[in-house]
């Protein structure tokens, strides 16, 4: 139990981050369900609209219970929610255009082949297409979500963190 202890305390914020990203995923799924299916509003419309809502919950979850950002003065709550919306905007367009492109450039018959060893003949009966890419760029942007928020958006000062030792 000690063991498991010590590994949480040193992987707390990744952890932490990875169930509120999770949290995130659910939100935005059920957002969306709620939006298009009962409000009936578009597939884009709800799209946006989930995407908006779980990016509020997870700036709000980052700040708070991952990155510990503690003040609350609009200047910097302004600041950091800015660099957040800023930073997930370039991780969507990154994930939006990349996989077409990583698709269309054969990244999942590559994969296939490199992964599972099977003929390519009937590739659509094996997967939805650009699946392998999709998974490749979420795992890439969820990284980079992480790098941006600590890096840039919850970056904690150096003089704050010797005042609050």
């Amino acid at each position: 139990m000690k063991k498991i202890k010590e590994l949480y305390k040193k992987y707390e914020e990744i952890i932490v981050y990875i169930f509120f990203g999770v949290l995130a995923t659910v939100v935005s799924w059920g957002s969306y369900v709620i939006l298009e299916r009962y409000l009936h509003l578009s597939v884009m419309l709800s799209s946006v609209l989930s995407w908006v809502i779980a990016m509020l919950f997870a700036f709000f979850t980052n700040k708070v219970w991952v990155f510990k950002s503690k003040s609350f003065e609009f200047k910097l709550v302004l600041k950091e929610f800015i660099a957040f919306v800023a930073s997930r905007g370039v991780t969507g367009v990154l994930e939006v255009f990349g996989v077409p492109l990583l698709e269309k450039a054969g990244f999942d018959n590559i994969f296939i082949k490199l992964v599972y060893s099977v003929h390519l003949d009937n590739i659509d009966a094996l997967l939805t297409r650009g699946i392998y890419s999709k998974i490749l760029l979420s795992v890439i942007v969820v990284i980079l979500n992480y790098v941006f928020s600590k890096l840039i958006v919850f970056r904690k000062d150096k003089n704050a963190e010797k005042d609050e030792k």
